[in-house]
């Protein structure tokens, strides 16, 4: 592995680092680039870029809402943040994914610093490249969910903890509170796992390495005010107004979800290990063993951190029967330095392949993420229900209601800009009985916290009086067969995916109305 560079003050040393941010910054533009070029990906982006829009729209920053409902599986800021970049950028996709994308920017500038103190600057602008140019990095980070956040906190406390402990006899102060800060946003991001997946790598390399008794000497009293400070008034004050949101969060959407075998998306035990192989193709390739003979003392140590690392974090997820590729995101930072690691000791014996091989497997690689993104915004027309939310907002009136039959369309609010919740038609009393891991469960579960809200989810029956109402809308997915649709409506629109009809007449407003702030004319 490479030795550590010679100082920043010398001009070969500035001009290579010069370089490796220049890369830095391509990287993450092309990222942005990326997420610029594709509609919503149901269900999750329509979800969780709807929670934030809402917050926005309806000023209510405490509790996130899926149409208007409680929506308490995870903690909030991914939807503070997404409000804050719609409003200032505007209500669309790109503002959306400006959240995770930023995420995924700090998580590759903190991989590259750490690396650069590892490793020296060739080897942090090579697993710099190898992370930038990949799936997990140009895929995952422009994908609207909370596993990019939460990855890039988990990485930061990891880095910072770890580089405090590397510091000398006692932790470096300064980085100890930087690690208890990432651990704080981190639980704002995705509950537990923002302490708890930090703890675990940090605790086993500890002890691997007999630095454990430095635990005791982190400012603790200062770290844990700052970690209370920043994670805990929101639950407070949510468990204030939802007393039961904690155990709900907690216990059904953390505890129940990592234990039980009810939830969707089951894979086999060996699902993550083709992640990481995928994520971070095809530099996963050269991960290899790095030989003791090419390290020091501080780098020995810290080839155990990433191994650690990956194995807990990777072990830790494999063991539930429910299993998604965006939570092995965490492990990236330390899969790609040692994919660096390898392959510098691979190039050893094979100096001719060293100025074309890294260049080009990257672009490679970068075009496989472009054809991703491609293929993922086809795959979503396929859903999207945004061809009839450009007719909906541009002739709905602000106070006319939309009624759904049939299916939950999670974009369509997005789209419309709409201020109402949707009405949803659904035998709710069975859905309570049968329903399963699925969208049904999510609306009645959040309804249950704000009965107000939930007059949003209503039966079969309030179809027969809106038809007869001036002003009310009924979206059906298209491929409803024509007897089960209910007759007294007018088409308006034949969808890819949703078809659009009206009640009789239309709301006293429409003829003057300028539509919804979705409407495009």
């Amino acid at each position: 592995m490479e030795k550590p560079s010679a100082p920043a003050s010398q001009f070969g040393h500035s001009h290579s680092a010069a370089t490796s941010w220049f890369v830095l910054a391509v990287l993450w533009g092309v990222l942005l680039l990326l997420a610029a070029w594709r509609p919503l990906a149901l269900p999750d982006e329509g979800r969780y870029s709807e929670i934030g829009r809402w917050m926005l729209v309806s000023g209510d920053w405490l509790t996130p809402r899926l149409n208007g409902i409680p929506f308490f599986h995870k903690p909030p800021l991914l939807y503070w943040l997404e409000a804050i970049s719609m409003g200032i950028f505007g209500v669309h996709a790109w503002a959306a994914r400006l959240v995770p994308a930023l995420h995924a920017g700090l998580m590759l500038t903190a991989l590259y610093l750490a690396s650069r103190q590892i490793g020296g600057e060739q080897l942090a602008r090579r697993a710099t490249l190898m992370l930038g140019s990949s799936l997990s990095f140009l895929i995952g980070g422009q994908y609207i969910n909370h596993d990019m956040l939460v990855a890039c906190w988990i990485g930061v406390a990891i880095w910072s903890f770890a580089a405090a402990f590397m510091h000398g006899d006692k932790p470096d102060v300064r980085l100890a509170l930087l690690g208890f800060v990432a651990c704080a946003l981190g639980v704002l991001t995705k509950g537990l796992i923002g302490i708890a997946l930090p703890a675990l790598v940090l605790l086993l390399w500890l002890i691997w390495t007999r630095q454990w008794r430095k635990i005791i000497c982190l400012p603790w009293l200062r770290g844990l005010a700052l970690l209370g400070a920043l994670g805990l008034p929101w639950f407070v004050m949510v468990h204030q107004q939802f007393p039961t949101m904690l155990s709900y969060m907690f216990g059904t959407h953390q505890f129940s979800r990592f234990t039980g075998t009810t939830f969707n998306n089951a894979r086999a035990w060996w699902f993550y290990l083709l992640c990481l192989v995928l994520l971070l193709f095809p530099w996963a390739l050269f991960v290899r063993p790095v030989p003791d003979a090419a390290l020091g003392t501080q780098q020995k140590a810290w080839r155990s951190l990433l191994w650690i690392w990956v194995i807990a974090i990777v072990g830790f997820f494999s063991i539930p029967n429910s299993k998604l590729i965006g939570y092995v995101l965490p492990v990236m930072p330390a899969w790609a330095l040692l994919a660096a690691m390898g392959y510098g000791e691979w190039l050893k014996n094979r100096a001719q392949l060293s100025r074309w091989l890294l260049p080009t497997l990257a672009l490679l690689a970068m075009l496989t993420a472009m054809a991703v993104t491609l293929l993922g915004g086809r795959f979503s027309l396929n859903q999207t229900s945004r061809d009839v939310a450009t007719t909906l907002a541009c002739e709905a009136a602000a106070k006319d209601r939309v009624y759904v039959l049939g299916g939950f369309p999670y974009d369509l609010p997005f789209y419309t800009g709409a201020t109402k919740p949707m009405v949803i038609i659904q035998n709710w009393a069975e859905n309570r009985r049968s329903a399963g891991d699925s969208w049904q469960r999510e609306l009645f579960e959040g309804a249950d916290f704000d009965a107000a809200a939930g007059s949003a989810l209503q039966g079969p029956e309030a179809l027969a009086t809106a038809q007869n109402a001036p002003g009310n809308w009924l979206l059906l997915p298209s491929s409803m067969p024509l007897q089960a649709r209910p007759s007294g409506w007018t088409l308006v629109q034949a969808g890819d995916n949703w078809t659009l009809l009206r009640s009789a007449g239309k709301s006293p407003e429409t003829a003057q109305h300028k539509g919804l702030t979705g409407c495009k004319h």
